[in-house]
C-alpha cells in the first residue's frame, strides 16, 4: 500500500489549496478514506472522511463549509479542496486509507495505511 500526498504549500489567509492523495497497492474503490491534520505540539485529528464510493462525507466542525473531500475511483486519487484558509489550519496533512466509516466517526484502525504528509502553512 502506498499513499502519496501533494499540493501543500504556503498560502495567505483567505486563500485556497487542493491536496491530493495518490493511492496504489490496494482496491481504492473499496476503501473508505480520511484526511487528518497535525499541528506542532498537538495530536493528529480528523479533518474529513469519505465512504468508499464517495457518497457520504463528514467534516470536523472547524472546516465544515470551507473544505470539501472527494474521491476519484477512476484515478485512485482522493482530494481535499481547502478554501477560506485560516492561520489555524496550518498543519501537516495526512491521508488515511482503509479505516472504518461510521455514521458519527471515522476510525483509522491499526490495519489502515497512512501517507507521509504534506505541509500546509497559512500565513501573511
Amino acid at each position: 500500500v502506498q499513499l502519496v500526498e501533494s499540493g501543500g504549500g504556503l498560502v495567505q489567509p483567505g486563500g485556497s489549496l487542493r491536496l491530493s492523495c495518490a493511492a496504489s497497492g490496494f482496491t481504492f474503490s473499496s476503501s473508505a478514506m480520511g484526511w487528518y491534520c497535525q499541528a506542532p505540539g498537538k495530536q493528529r485529528e480528523l479533518v474529513a472522511a469519505i465512504t468508499s464510493g464517495g457518497g457520504q462525507t463528514k467534516y470536523s466542525d472547524s472546516v465544515k463549509g470551507r473544505f470539501t473531500i472527494s474521491k476519484d475511483n477512476a484515478k485512485d486519487t482522493m482530494y481535499l479542496q481547502m478554501n477560506s484558509l485560516k492561520p489555524e489550519d496550518t498543519a501537516v496533512y495526512y491521508c488515511n486509507a482503509g479505516g472504518v466509516y461510521y455514521r458519527d466517526s471515522y476510525d483509522p484502525t491499526e490495519f489502515s495505511s497512512w501517507g507521509q504528509g504534506t505541509q500546509v502553512t497559512v500565513s501573511s
